[in-house]
Formats: structure tokens, C-alpha cells, sequence
């Protein structure tokens, strides 16, 4: 897979796509906080079963059994945790396999790792991410959890670059996920070692 030091860039579409993501951005991020945004100082803190460390300050989102967080607005980087999806659930939890629909990301205990990672990935390209690929799967521990670590890119449908890592386990049957993106452009290489120890510290409640 093409190392992400090396991914090839569109200077002159590619930067502009970046730009209108800053903007939209910023618009966005001042929308979420006049609405009710949590702020996140960093530090040491608790969230959906979890406890995690973060050298980071973030703006928090909650919905059921998921929270997004964001430093810049979403587009420009975004950490998603998702706890407790059941068997037959989306890994997002955007809905449950249905007989007239039997394909999609949907979660079922005991899938190896490299399944575990699939699911992810193929949710990601239902979300409309092009390119996705992933590397480095490797197992984590998180606490009394065992679960995978890996890296991975993809393109937005404006063809801007994107790098991200993940993080999943199980636990009594369901299943933890969570995942950090952010383009390649500067807001990658600017947080990626402070998330990945983020991602490192989490251990289950």
C-alpha cells in the first residue's frame, strides 16, 4: 500500500477542496457549539463505558451508544466511538440486517480480526469514501480487552485525501468501535501521534 508520506496530492484541486472544507467547516463548528456541543478538555475522562486519555482538546456530539468528536469541525477531522452494536447491527449503527437486505456491514460475534476490519472498511464505502484501503492490522490490547489496531486512507467524492486509524474489540458480545480521520493535508500529520495515544490509553469500565 502507498505509505502516507507519499500519497499523491492534487495541488491545485485538492487544495481548493480544502479550503471550501475549512470554511464549511468553521460554519459548521460555530452552528454545533451555539446548539449544545460538549467541550472536551484534555486530560483524563469517561465516555460510553470507556476511559480514555486525551493531550487534545475536543468539541463532543452525543447520540445513543456513539459520540463524534471534532478539533477543526468534521470534515476536517472527526473521532467516532460506537459502543455496544449488537449481532446483526449496522457497525455504524445506521440499521440491522433485514432479510431483503443480507448484504452490508453488519456486526456478528466472533468474526477474526481481519473480518472485524473488513466491516469497517466496507462501512466506510457504503458511507461514499472511494479508495479505501487499509494496513498495519495488528492485535491491541485495551484493559481485560483483546482486540486489532490498524491504519488506513481514502478519497473523498472531491478527491481529497484522507488518513485515519482504528481501534475494535469485543466484549460480552458486542462490539466497540472507534476510528479518527482527517485529511492528509496538514490535519493528519498534525494530531495522528496524540489520537493514536488516545486510541491507546482506552480501556472498557
Amino acid at each position: 500500500m502507498t505509505s502516507f508520506r507519499t500519497l499523491p496530492f492534487r495541488f491545485t484541486s485538492g487544495r481548493t477542496a480544502l479550503r471550501r472544507l475549512v470554511a464549511l467547516s468553521l460554519l459548521l463548528l460555530l452552528t454545533a457549539c451555539a446548539t449544545g456541543g460538549k467541550l472536551q478538555t484534555a486530560g483524563r475522562t469517561q465516555v460510553l463505558g470507556l476511559e480514555l486519555d486525551t493531550a487534545l482538546d475536543w468539541a463532543r456530539y452525543a447520540s445513543p451508544r456513539q459520540e463524534t468528536w471534532t478539533i477543526d469541525g468534521t470534515a476536517l477531522n472527526q473521532l467516532r466511538l460506537i459502543t455496544g452494536t449488537k449481532p446483526r447491527e449496522h457497525v455504524l449503527h445506521v440499521g440491522r440486517e433485514r432479510k431483503n437486505a443480507p448484504q452490508g456491514a453488519w456486526y456478528k460475534p466472533g468474526l477474526r480480526p481481519d473480518e472485524q476490519q473488513a466491516l469497517l472498511l466496507a462501512a466506510l464505502r457504503e458511507q461514499g469514501w472511494a479508495e479505501v484501503e487499509a494496513d498495519g492490522l495488528r492485535p491491541a490490547r485495551f484493559g481485560s480487552a483483546d482486540g486489532l489496531r490498524f491504519e488506513f486512507t481514502m478519497a473523498s467524492t472531491s478527491g481529497l485525501r484522507y488518513a485515519g486509524t482504528a481501534a475494535m474489540f469485543e466484549r460480552d458480545g458486542r462490539l466497540t468501535t472507534i476510528y479518527w480521520q482527517a485529511p492528509v493535508e496538514h490535519y493528519h500529520g498534525r494530531d495522528a501521534a496524540a489520537v493514536a495515544a488516545l486510541i491507546d490509553s482506552i480501556r472498557p469500565i
